[in-house]
């Protein structure tokens, strides 16, 4: 995928609700490093070990459609922060997310950065880490939401500032609270000192009533086009 610098940039963006039985994951397991294989093999519940395993899977899928190269001959190599990166491909940018169930893949060549974030929507946040992560502001704007309305609008803000925060490539090592967000036309947008930051781009994407999905670009050149597909394993033998 290549584009122009003046071209805003074009996202892929894969989500994919995965089976779970063991003869998929022994086969998802053969497109994987030694080192992802080792990494697998350290999980200790089945749940997490299953979830990294499809992950690395459709990364490694989508990854190879955009770099023409066999899945499992694909080089990742990690950054001093863990950010993963294919070999000698300086110019691809993806972000990778696992949620119970669902795994989602963003990528993108014509972008300075990306995080995407997944959770499952009806997770509980108590009170203690809402205010852990959210800005006072943020804080009202959940107050005042109809009643029923509020725990999934925290979880989508949780979820944005992830995705934010994965973007910049530090996770939580930045505190939540230094991103914030307001709402225009019903788009989040980021705000610094109390004014909007036009070089980043977020939004939440459909994926089903099960997991919020929320995406973060930096990009000069304007609104990214987002291009979201419902993977499709096509590598699953035929009956």
């Amino acid at each position: 995928m290549q584009q122009s610098d003046d071209q805003p940039a074009a996202i892929d963006v894969a989500l994919w609700q995965y089976p779970e039985n063991e003869g998929d994951e022994k086969r998802w397991m053969r497109s994987l490093s030694s080192n992802e294989l080792e990494r697998a093999t350290a999980y200790r519940f089945k749940r997490d070990r299953t979830s990294f395993i499809a992950g690395r899977y459709l990364l490694r899928q989508r990854l190879g459609v955009h770099t023409q190269t066999p899945p499992d001959k694909l080089v990742l190599v990690a950054d001093a922060y863990g950010k993963l990166k294919v070999a000698d491909q300086n110019g691809l940018q993806f972000s990778l997310s696992n949620a119970d169930g669902l795994v989602a893949v963003a990528i993108a060549s014509g972008c300075e950065r990306i995080g995407i974030d997944c959770e499952r929507a009806d997770a509980e946040i108590e009170a203690a880490a809402l205010e852990s992560y959210c800005s006072p502001d943020e804080r009202r704007w959940l107050d005042q939401l109809p009643a029923g309305e509020g725990p999934r609008a925290a979880i989508a803000l949780w979820t944005l500032k992830e995705s934010h925060l994965k973007a910049l490539g530090v996770g939580l090592r930045k505190d939540p609270r230094s991103v914030a967000f307001s709402w225009q036309d019903g788009i989040p947008v980021m705000v610094q000192s109390g004014e909007p930051n036009r070089q980043w781009h977020h939004r939440l994407i459909r994926s089903g009533g099960q997991h919020v999905v929320a995406l973060a670009v930096r990009s000069q050149s304007g609104p990214p086009g987002i291009h979201v597909r419902m993977f499709q394993d096509e590598s699953m033998p035929s009956e």
